[in-house]
């Protein structure tokens, strides 16, 4: 058990991994069957993690994107997130990782909120996405969403890397760091 670098694999032709890292399984799962589902010109892999560090196995592949899933409705599942963060080497940040908060429609319900959720994803300069993923038709945009920034950060669009997606993701209108 170690420390996550991007670089500790050679990438393989053709092939792209992502790793869901959340506590909510039943959801993970559902996540990473829409996104297998989506067409893609590369072979698509989902690994599902319940916390970081992975166990040290040969067999692992690469991983090019990692999404921690947090749970509004969990405290739980934001400190999992948290603890995760120290498991994972800071050059993953440079636009592999990307922070996807579920359980933001019913806000009455919500044990995290937003603004932590925000302020996490802005301390690590990473791409925040929102959705329900109990919701089908969402959670169907989001897969083929998180297909795409996977190609990306595979390496598999041309013209464009993971830097760049970083870049374009972020916020023009998201104030600075102080006013957090």
């Amino acid at each position: 058990m170690s420390v996550l670098r991007p670089m500790d694999k050679l990438p393989d032709l053709n092939r792209a991994t992502v790793l869901l890292v959340g506590t909510q399984d039943a959801l993970l799962q559902k996540l990473a069957e829409s996104m297998l589902q989506e067409q893609c010109a590369s072979e698509l892999r989902v690994h599902l993690a319940n916390s970081l560090p992975l166990p040290s196995n040969v067999n692992r592949p690469r991983i090019d994107l990692i999404v921690f899933v947090i749970n509004l409705h969990s405290q739980y599942s934001l400190r999992n997130v948290e603890e995760c963060l120290s498991h994972v080497d800071s050059s993953f940040f440079l636009g592999k990782v990307c922070f996807l908060a579920t359980g933001a429609g019913r806000e009455s319900h919500c044990s995290v909120h937003q603004n932590t959720v925000i302020k996490l994803a802005h301390t690590y300069r990473s791409p925040l996405l929102f959705c329900d993923l109990e919701v089908e038709s969402f959670r169907v945009t989001m897969a083929q969403r998180l297909v795409r920034m996977l190609q990306i950060c595979a390496g598999h669009v041309p013209g464009i890397s993971a830097v760049n997606l970083l870049s374009l993701l972020r916020r023009s209108d998201s104030p600075p760091s102080k006013e957090l």
